[in-house]
């Protein structure tokens, strides 16, 4: 059997940003920051996750601010607040057609960025260094 890595569907970028959310029974948004994200669903890292299959509200803005992206998503996996990566697993579930188009641009800028970062990291090191 695959790790969970190979088995997702969508590849993910990391990243560090403000997710505005809000659950059925909440009115107020509550904040928080996601650690990665992709086509498909975010990590939002906070030690009150909801329990699996909740429905949660997302909203979000590009690094500019000047883009909101909205809809809804669903808790797929919790992690507790006693554990090392506390937090939970949010597959998106309905977004209009403009949210997934900046989705997807958000993950593949940030997948380049990461990419550029390796090569240079790996470029800068001495012949030999690592081994």
């Amino acid at each position: 059997m695959g790790s969970k890595k190979d088995r997702r569907r969508w590849p993910r970028a990391d990243l560090n940003l403000l997710v505005q959310y809000r659950f059925e029974s909440f009115d107020d948004f509550m904040g928080q920051y996601a650690s990665d994200i992709s086509e498909g669903g975010m990590f939002i890292r906070c030690d009150d996750a909801h329990e699996e299959g909740s429905m949660i509200y997302l909203q979000f803005s590009l690094r500019d601010g000047t883009k909101l992206i909205e809809g809804l998503g669903r808790v797929v996996r919790v992690n507790p607040a006693s554990s090392s990566d506390p937090g939970m697993g949010i597959e998106f579930v309905s977004f209009d057609e403009t949210s997934r188009e900046m989705i997807e641009a958000v993950v593949r800028e940030r997948r380049a960025e990461i990419a550029t970062e390796d090569l240079e990291t790996t470029e800068s090191e001495p012949i030999g260094a690592g081994q």
